[in-house]
This record gives C-alpha cells, sequence and structure tokens, in this order.
C-alpha cells in the first residue's frame, strides 16, 4: 500500500485562451475542473499504473466531495478528514503562447479537533503502508512542523517517506530526514537563500543533503533536466523536447515514478529516465496527471541519463 497526503488539496479549475492580457477581461476558450493538489495529483498517476493508493488529507464541502468522489472512481482508497471550510479551488489559466498561470486560493482553516482526526488516520494507515507520500502546502491551522511530525512517526514503524513542498514545512521536513524529498531548482535556492548558477552546483548542494541524512534527492529543473542524487552516484538527464500543453502535476510526475521505481526495485539511471519520461508526457495532454503512456514509453527511449 503507498498512502498519499494532501493537506490542502483543490479543484484545479484548467482554463484555456488565446492570449491572457492583466487588468483586462479576458473570455475563456474552454473550462474543466479537475481534481487536484500535489498529492492527490500522485494518487490518480500511481492508480492509472494499477498501485494499491490509499487518500488521506482534508477535504470540504462540495469541492471536497468532488475531489473524494472521483478518487473513489479510480479505485483509490479514501481516509479524508472532512472540515467545516470549503476545499480551495485553483484556476490555471494555459494561454496559447505554452504559458501557465496560477491562482492559487489558500485553503480552509483547519481546527485541532479535525488536526487529532487526521492524526489518528494517519498513525492506523503506517501499519499496512510501505511508502508514504507528503506533498504540497500546508493549510490555516495546521503547524509548520507537521511534516517533520509525521516523517517521524512513519520512520519510527520503518515506514519511507517521499517529501514534496516548500519553504518552511520544507526546512522543517528537511530537519526529520525523509527517505527522498522533490524540490525544484527555485525552491532548493529558497531552502538555501543561495543562488544556483550552474549543475555542479547543484550537484553539490543535492549531495550535501544527501550527506546530511536525505536518501534520494531529485531536483527538478523544468525545460533543463532532472538531477537525481543517492548514497551511490549523481545522476543528470535533459528534459526531451515536448510541445507542452499543460506543466501542471509534472513535479507530481516525478514523484510518482520515483515510488514506482522504488516498490520495483529500479536502478538509479532507470528511476531517472523513467521520472523524465512520465513528467515529459505529463505535460504533452490538457488534463494534469493524466499520463499518455504511449507518448512516455517513446520518450524514455530517447533520454540519455548521464554521471555527474
Amino acid at each position: 500500500m503507498i498512502t498519499t497526503i494532501t493537506l490542502n488539496p483543490a479543484v484545479d479549475k484548467t482554463c484555456t485562451l488565446k492570449e491572457l492580457i492583466p487588468g483586462a477581461v479576458n473570455r475563456m476558450e474552454d473550462v474543466k475542473n479537475i481534481a487536484g493538489g500535489k498529492g492527490i495529483n500522485v494518487t490518480k498517476i500511481l492508480r492509472q499504473y494499477d498501485y494499491p493508493v490509499r487518500a488521506l488529507g482534508f477535504l470540504g464541502g462540495y469541492n471536497g466531495r468532488f475531489i473524494e468522489d472521483y478518487l473513489k472512481s479510480i479505485g483509490a482508497e479514501c481516509c479524508f478528514t472532512y472540515v467545516n471550510g470549503e476545499t480551495r479551488c485553483n484556476t490555471n489559466v494555459l494561454s496559447g503562447d505554452g504559458s501557465v498561470t496560477e491562482l492559487l486560493e489558500p485553503g480552509p482553516i483547519v481546527s485541532k479537533e479535525e488536526l487529532n482526526d487526521f492524526l489518528g488516520k494517519y498513525e492506523e494507515a503506517l501499519t499496512d503502508s510501505e511508502v508514504i507520500v507528503i506533498s504540497g502546502s500546508i493549510p490555516e491551522g495546521v503547524p509548520v512542523t507537521i511534516y517533520a511530525d509525521l516523517i517521524r512517526l512513519a520512520k519510527e514503524k520503518g515506514v519511507k517517506v517521499c517529501l514534496d513542498t516548500s519553504g518552511e514545512p520544507l526546512k522543517e521536513g528537511i530537519a526529520a530526514n525523509p527517505f527522498m524529498i522533490k524540490p525544484n531548482k527555485r525552491e532548493l535556492e529558497a531552502l538555501l537563500n543561495e543562488k544556483i548558477e550552474t549543475l555542479a552546483m547543484l550537484k553539490d548542494k543535492a549531495s550535501k543533503l544527501v550527506r546530511a541524512g536525505i536518501d534520494h534527492v531529485l531536483v527538478s529543473m523544468g525545460n533543463d533536466g532532472l538531477l537525481y542524487a543517492n548514497k551511490k552516484q549523481v545522476l543528470f538527464a535533459k528534459a526531451p523536447n515536448v510541445q507542452a500543453v499543460n506543466t501542471v502535476a509534472c513535479g507530481d510526475s516525478v514523484v510518482s515514478s520515483f515510488v514506482m521505481s522504488l516498490i520495483r526495485g529500479d536502478d538509479g539511471e532507470e528511476c531517472l529516465k523513467k521520472a523524465v519520461a512520465i513528467s515529459a508526457a505529463n505535460a504533452t495532454t490538457f488534463d494534469s496527471a493524466v499520463i499518455p503512456k504511449e507518448t512516455a514509453g517513446q520518450l524514455y527511449e530517447v533520454i540519455e541519463v548521464q554521471s555527474i
């Protein structure tokens, strides 16, 4: 069983138009509501590849029911904690020039009682989980140390944790030494308060995190590719050239692919190639976290991995 944690999920309202003009009336050409949030995206991808997944986190109101109904329809086990507020709705505007503008709502306020209910469900989930995937932001009312606390609880039970977040939650989470982290380059720079200008610098920063106790560090760089550091090696693969339609959930695709490689026992090179292929394939579709498997397979064949 793989358990995903999404404390601040969202309905992703994905809109398309020819050109986004700030300060003007913009009429959308197409609009689609998609169950989203980083951990929800991981759940969706893992289910596409037939892995057993249990989804935990906070949901509320109509948007929350929309997300849970969708996850149940694809075969995910749902153990969410419902809150009094409404699950947020994030708007992703896809322009004709390929740019994506994201408008992210803050999400509901979580009470102490609701947080305790979630923690009880989390501890129960640890009893049969092989991997825990913790993704995304933290809603108001939840302490910034929550991810670090969840990581420590999992490690006490011998369960591996993959963490994908940013800002203070990432800083606190890293202190608990999760099994894997996946910041993007910008998030890593913010964490270290330092500009990373070369691949050699990126290798150095990722390697230091590994030496500090994190077994696997993946750093996504968008079109520039993906770096993967572990205790044995540091690898890099360029992103293949694709016609990007929607880049939302590309990072979540990397996390999902890593988890699948972990369970399959793939070596580092295989793990990296698959992660880059699935992430790039995700960008070619309008729906986020819906992987065209044939495209991913074709991209896999052209990806080259180099040791750095």
